[in-house]
């Protein structure tokens, strides 16, 4: 009985014995494979727990990357139709300007107007552009519905809103996504022929402009030359705001990187496998696993096993 007691003691011992460097030669396999130290949570439930905060954290900033090159395409087509509308803007003065000359006779007057009418509708179609998704840039929240359109009496009015969109781009940061309309083409205010102070909208102020030219308003035409410089600039400090959310987002970006870069390294320190130190004991349990074969094969086979039953 005690014979049959240590054989069974012999053979369980040497069966955990072979499992067990099996299952460690198995996971050294595993992890040559992958790469990775940790293929599954039970091989370091602490490291494990770690490794999901980081790729958790991790997919958060790609989540503020994400918007941040939003916002930046978003801002580079702002910027674009506002320079491109200031520089449309500057000939619109110059024609002003030659219009005023004296030595124009009404009949070119009516000319420059004529080129003064395509000018402001080009404006027009700028202040209404889109971004690569369809959204007006300049309608503040109301971005499916163009900014600047006709009334019941056929002026140009300003039909956004106010709002600036947030998006966040960061923990603690998040950044305008747009400009108002009425921020980059501004409203003037005219004191009207009784005294009254009124407001005049953008593009209503360039077709009054047209208008004395091609009637030869002098006095409107003075009017509107002063006007213009109000209005270029209101262009001018929108695309200056537009410039500064630029910075910033190339500062952003670079806090991005900052950040991901040490998650990165941080994440790999913990799972990332040392082939030398993993080969290494790949060989050292194939050695014991050959070993402990050959030892139990060897025992098995002695003529006392052969008389127990």
């Amino acid at each position: 009985m005690v014979m049959k007691v240590s054989t069974s003691m012999f053979f369980d011992k040497a069966s955990k014995q072979l499992g067990n460097i099996q299952g460690s030669l198995a996971k050294t396999q595993t992890q040559l494979s992958t790469g990775k130290q940790i293929n599954k949570p039970s091989d370091a439930p602490d490291k494990s727990s770690l490794i999901t905060r980081l790729q958790s954290e991790m997919t958060r900033q790609a989540s503020y990357q994400g918007n941040l090159n939003a916002v930046n395409v978003r801002l580079q087509a702002e910027e674009t139709a506002l320079t491109n509308t200031s520089d449309v803007m500057y000939r619109f003065k110059e024609l002003a300007v030659q219009a005023a000359n004296d030595t124009l006779s009404n009949a070119d007057r009516k000319t420059v107007s004529m080129e003064m009418t395509q000018l402001r509708e080009q404006i027009l179609s700028m202040a209404n552009s889109q971004d690569s998704n369809g959204n007006y840039l300049f309608a503040g929240s109301r971005v499916v519905q163009a900014p600047f359109g006709e009334d019941a009496k056929g002026r140009v009015i300003y039909q956004g809103d106010q709002s600036r969109m947030m998006v966040p781009v960061g923990d603690n940061r998040r950044m305008n996504l747009n400009i108002p309309g009425i921020d980059a083409f501004v409203n003037l205010v005219r004191v009207d022929d009784k005294g009254n102070r009124v407001g005049v909208g953008f593009f209503q102020a360039l077709a009054d402009m047209v208008d004395a030219v091609k009637n030869t308003d002098r006095p409107n035409i003075q009017r509107g030359i002063k006007e213009l410089d109000r209005m270029q600039q209101g262009i001018s400090d929108a695309n200056a705001r537009v410039g500064t959310d630029m910075n910033v987002v190339d500062s952003q970006g670079a806090v991005l990187d900052e950040i991901t870069l040490r998650l990165k390294t941080t994440l790999s320190d913990i799972q990332d496998l040392d082939y030398t130190e993993a080969i290494t004991k790949m060989n050292k349990d194939q050695l014991a696993l050959e070993s402990a074969q050959s030892t139990f094969a060897k025992i098995s086979k002695l003529s006392l096993f052969n008389y127990i039953n």
